[in-house]
């Protein structure tokens, strides 16, 4: 018989030793154990062995057969070891090395959004919610705002294909939904995100907005200034001169822009507030009577203030920012100078 194991099996070692690569082993597995390999080889000789000698030929490549898969097996799970000692190596972390975590912050709307809500709260104002998707009945025609008003072309609002909504323009929409459910007296605050079309260093085309409303018996100017007076010294946290300066808006009569002494020059002039020693900070006024017959409350009866503000525009102030874009850019270098 010219089978010779023990040389089969020593070419067999000494050519997995020289292997150095799955690649290289799989060309070798193919050697030995493919349809043309060494063992399918002496398979087929078989049909020219003797009758007599075939049962012990049979069991000698047999038992060839089981040493060469055993040994690429072995190999193969050795190579698969090996890359996963590299994959380890390469991935590993010393728990030993120190290390410096850093700790996030509140974004500076967040904390300036945070800080309006609980300055009016300790006032008595509670604060409610209302959908950023509105209805134009809402977000205009209830708050006498005409059709033919400027506020309502597609330059200024966005309109959405659902007709009859847009992106709210403005808070003023949640105060309509509470005095419709809520009878007065009533002293709320409207924050939320609104849609303008505007984008410049100092408007986003999306905001985050404050607005406030009163409506009680015998409210009056007075209570007005008393309570914008009163917020603004609590934010800025420093005694401010303001002044009320006569302006229009639809849904409240008569009307005023807020300003306050520049907190950047103390009033002296500069730069931010362009020489003049003041920055406006909001707008209000008193709740046209419209806007109280509109949701069903008497104004024979009832008065009330209103005021809104910008989130970003008291931030911008308060943190001393000259470009609004800094606040949705996700600059860790910008946001990481704010704490709690």
């Amino acid at each position: 018989m010219l089978l010779d194991k023990e040389q089969i099996i020593t070419e067999l070692n000494q050519e997995l030793d020289s292997v150095c690569s799955l690649q290289d082993l799989e060309k070798l597995k193919s050697k030995y154990l493919g349809k043309t390999g060494i063992v399918k080889e002496l398979s087929k000789l078989l049909k020219d062995i003797p009758q007599e000698e075939r049962k012990t030929y049979g069991a000698l490549i047999n038992e060839i057969r089981e040493y060469v898969e055993d040994a690429f097996s072995k190999k193969y799970d050795y190579f698969k070891t090996q890359e996963e000692k590299k994959r380890l190596l390469k991935d590993y972390i010393d728990p030993t090395i120190p290390t410096t975590h850093q700790i996030g912050a509140f974004h500076p709307i967040s904390l300036s959004l945070y800080r309006i809500l609980s300055i009016l709260k300790s006032m008595g104002f509670l604060e409610q919610e209302g959908p950023e998707l509105e209805k134009e009945e809402y977000n205009f025609d209830m708050l006498n705002i005409p059709k033919y008003h400027p506020a309502r072309d597609m330059q200024d609002t966005f309109y959405v294909n659902k007709e009859g909504y847009v992106l709210r323009t403005h808070t003023s929409p949640i105060q309509i939904r509470t005095m419709l459910s809520t009878k007065p007296p009533i002293y709320i605050t409207a924050p939320g995100k609104v849609y303008r079309k505007d984008d410049d260093p100092t408007h986003s085309p999306m905001f985050f907005q404050v607005e406030g409303l009163a409506v009680d018996k015998h409210i009056n100017l007075k209570h007005l200034k008393y309570t914008l007076d009163t917020f603004l010294q609590l934010f800025f946290n420093k005694s401010l001169k303001t002044r009320y300066r006569s302006s229009y808006f639809p849904f409240t009569e008569p009307s005023f822009e807020v300003d306050i002494q520049c907190v950047m020059c103390e009033g002296k002039g500069c730069r931010v507030c362009k020489q003049t020693g003041w920055l406006e900070v909001m707008g209000c006024g008193m709740v046209h009577p419209n806007v109280l017959r509109n949701c069903h409350i008497d104004p024979s009866l009832y008065t009330g203030f209103a005021f809104g503000m910008g989130v970003e525009r008291l931030a911008m102030l308060y943190y001393g920012i000259d470009n609004i874009k800094l606040f949705y850019e996700n600059d860790i270098r910008f946001l990481s100078q704010f704490e709690q």
